[in-house]
């Protein structure tokens, strides 16, 4: 019998003072209690009880659920948000970081960014190394950690080793060292790096921001905890095509609606196309940096934690598929603008075919800048005019306006950091009643849901660590609306499962798909799967692919061979019946989220 819990309303209370400075969900959060609190004493938090027992609160690392008021008070800015935590760290310590010595080395943090070229940080750091003569030293910390906390998958943990080998090879041709060290605890990487730079005698340090809440606090914790060291820490705006903060609605707030977001986007490049440039990758390290910093040279790749490790035979398998490295990133980027992008606004939403980038893996590590996404996809768009276009009838401002989501959602976090926090954008759908059915979600993970569509779409992500966007809408609104289980759960399974785990990316994508999110479909706005599969797989390619049994059913059978007469072949291959009447689900899903957001969010 299955293990169905109709979640009702849990009310968090106000968190323990001990726990105000630790509502996160990135890595290393700043502890500014007297006392750490103990995570593991679940009977202080019983209203997050059934969010931590289906892993959608981790408590090993993080504090139990966030409140809808400290929710607000983020919201409102109240609360101060960690971008801006960050950003008065930098201001306020600017003069004094601009008086440190150049020192004996130029120290570059590599994290969510392993490339040479078009990388901001790594470009400022190589040019104040060459200005004054001194050693580029590069650095990259593995936290098995921080891979636990941060859900990453095998494939992708997998995926970065592999860069940083592309990366280290690299760096090595200019003489510079690239020092990759295991920290098994994850607190303890801001000091390391310190230490680093202290053994050295580095007095700068540069990295690239990320923008998930522990991450930016950490940041402008170290930036004060360097300069106590004498060392100047400066973090850098990369990751997006436009910096969080630069787009606001015209009473200066975070706009929170994509359309008028993207153009305001468009209108930002067109203004200040400097934006676009590429950053120069560094030039060779001073003669003798070899013998001088051999210790740094001589440094392996460790490979991956037990927790997170492959087969011999899936490692074979995921570095064919998935070739690491930004020349790859290049090279794929180029081979796409070349042979499909002009027809990417025609073919972007059909899975069984290749009209994708297929880059999302690259962009996620690093391998690739979003910003030379757009440059290149620009300069090959036809016409003569160079100019940033919102149209989405032509392929090359269609894909382009598709890697601006990445921006948005990077900016949405960075607004409204809650949603790093297992909360919903919209407090009022905290309410809603969720089903944790255990027998339902391995059905929906397996790919044995009984709907040809979902289930080709889970096992492509099973088989590849990958998984088409229109697919992912479609098996996001089906776990989240057809059967109405905690959309949380899904959103972890994804950044388990693919390659290209981006929280900030995949949170939006979930809360768009589940209505939870900002700027999401409307609740009523139910996918309906039959439909989805016949519109985007009408020939049941795709299905056919990645649910074989199914191989033999013919013509629009593919789409529901139960419901057209192709019952006797489904059956004898195995293949489940569907496990809701989607007409049914949906019914009671209208029900379910009226009654939700109808109640009160105090």
């Amino acid at each position: 019998m299955a293990s169905v819990i109709a979640g009702t309303k849990r009310k968090a209370g106000p968190a323990p003072e001990a726990l105000a400075q630790l509502e996160t969900n990135g890595s290393s959060p700043i502890k500014r209690a007297r006392v750490a609190p103990d995570f593991s004493d679940r009977s202080l938090y019983k209203d997050s009880a059934l969010e931590e027992e289906h892993g959608i609160i981790l408590r090993r690392y993080y504090p139990p659920e966030l409140t809808n008021e400290r929710a607000k008070q983020y919201a409102t800015g109240s609360l101060e948000r960690p971008i801006d935590a960050l950003a008065k760290a930098l201001s306020g310590t600017k003069s004094e970081r601009q008086k440190v010595s150049a020192g004996d080395a130029v120290i570059f943090w590599f994290k969510m960014d392993v490339r040479t070229f078009d990388n901001r940080g790594l470009s400022q750091a190589a040019a104040l190394a060459k200005s004054k003569g001194i050693p580029l030293i590069c650095v990259y910390y593995c936290s098995p950690q921080d891979w636990e906390a941060h859900l990453t998958s095998a494939v992708r943990v997998d995926f970065t080793l592999r860069c940083l080998k592309i990366l280290q090879a690299d760096l090595a041709e200019l003489d510079i060292p690239l020092w990759v060290e295991e920290v098994p605890n994850r607190r303890e990487v801001p000091a390391r790096l310190l230490d680093l730079a202290d053994k050295y005698g580095a007095k700068h340090i540069f990295c690239n921001v990320e923008y998930e809440v522990d991450e930016l606090r950490r940041e402008a914790s170290l930036v004060r905890q360097a300069l106590e060291r004498g060392i100047a820490f400066d973090a850098i705006h990369d990751t997006c095509v436009v910096d969080p903060g630069e787009l606001k609605t015209g009473a200066g707030g975070q706009i929170s609606v994509y359309s008028p977001w993207h153009r305001k986007w468009c209108a930002y490049l067109n203004a200040h196309p400097e934006s676009l440039d590429a950053c120069p990758a560094p030039e060779g390290n001073p003669s003798g940096t070899r013998e001088r910093l051999s210790a740094l040279f001589d440094c392996d790749i460790p490979s991956a934690p037990q927790t997170k490790s492959l087969t011999a035979e899936e490692k074979q398998k995921f570095e064919s598929m998935w070739p690491p490295g930004e020349h790859e990133a290049m090279d794929r980027l180029q081979k796409f603008i070349k042979e499909r992008i002009s027809r990417y606004h025609d073919t972007r939403n059909l899975p069984g075919g290749d009209g994708t980038s297929t880059l999302s893996a690259h962009l996620a590590a690093g391998t690739i800048a979003a910003r030379t996404c757009v440059r290149e996809a620009l300069e090959s768009a036809p016409g003569k005019k160079r100019e940033i276009s919102d149209s989405r009838k032509q392929g090359h401002s269609m894909w382009y306006g598709e890697v601006a989501w990445r921006d948005f959602y990077k900016h949405v976090l960075c607004n409204w950091p809650y949603i790093c926090m297992s909360k919903p954008f919209k407090p009022e759908y905290s309410n809603i009643e969720w089903e944790y059915d255990t027998e339902q979600f391995k059905a929906w993970t397996e790919g044995r849901t009984g709907f040809p569509i979902v289930d080709a779409a889970m096992r492509q992500a099973k088989e590849s660590g990958y998984m088409h966007n229109r697919c992912r809408m479609i098996v996001a609104s089906f776990l989240a609306k057809d059967l109405l289980i905690d959309w949380r759960m899904g959103e972890r399974w994804f950044m388990e499962n693919l390659i290209d785990g981006d929280f900030a990316s995949n949170n939006g994508g979930w809360g768009f798909s589940a209505s939870c999110g900002v700027d999401p479909q409307p609740y009523f706005r139910i996918f309906n799967p039959l439909l989805q599969s016949e519109k985007f797989d009408t020939d049941g390619s795709y299905i056919r692919k990645w649910v074989p049994e199914l191989k033999d059913v013919k013509g629009n059978a593919i789409h529901d061979p139960y419901g057209r007469k192709a019952e006797a072949i489904a059956k004898k291959a195995g293949y489940p019946k569907p496990m809701v009447v989607h007409k049914d689900a949906r019914e009671k899903c209208l029900t379910r989220y009226k009654e939700g957001i109808g109640r009160s969010t105090a």
